[in-house]
This record gives C-alpha cells, sequence and structure tokens, in this order.
C-alpha cells in the first residue's frame, strides 16, 4: 500500500513539471488517501495484529 501511495507521489512530481495540472492534482489526492489507508491499517495491525493466548 506504501509502494502504491509512493508511485503515484512520483507520477505527480513528474506530471506537475511536464505541465499537466490536473493529472498532478489526481495523483496527488490518491497517493494522499492511499498513504491514510496505509496509516489506519498499520495502526490497527499494531493494536490487534499479535494477541497471544492466555497462558
Amino acid at each position: 500500500m506504501l509502494h502504491y501511495a509512493l508511485v503515484f507521489l512520483v507520477v505527480a512530481l513528474i506530471a506537475a513539471v511536464l505541465g499537466f495540472g490536473g493529472i498532478a492534482g489526481a495523483a496527488a489526492g490518491i497517493a494522499k488517501i492511499l498513504f491514510v489507508v496505509f496509516l489506519v491499517l498499520f495502526i490497527v495491525s499494531l493494536i490487534f495484529g499479535r494477541r497471544r493466548p492466555p497462558v
């Protein structure tokens, strides 16, 4: 998930440099959404990921 967020960020930067404002904005928005989803899943996995059975 984080990989795709970084890919969209790079696409947004390249599109912005080349002058494609609409594509750059859309790619940056997708990158933000994917990063937030990554953070939520990461925090949830930290909280609920390693539950050991009671001894």
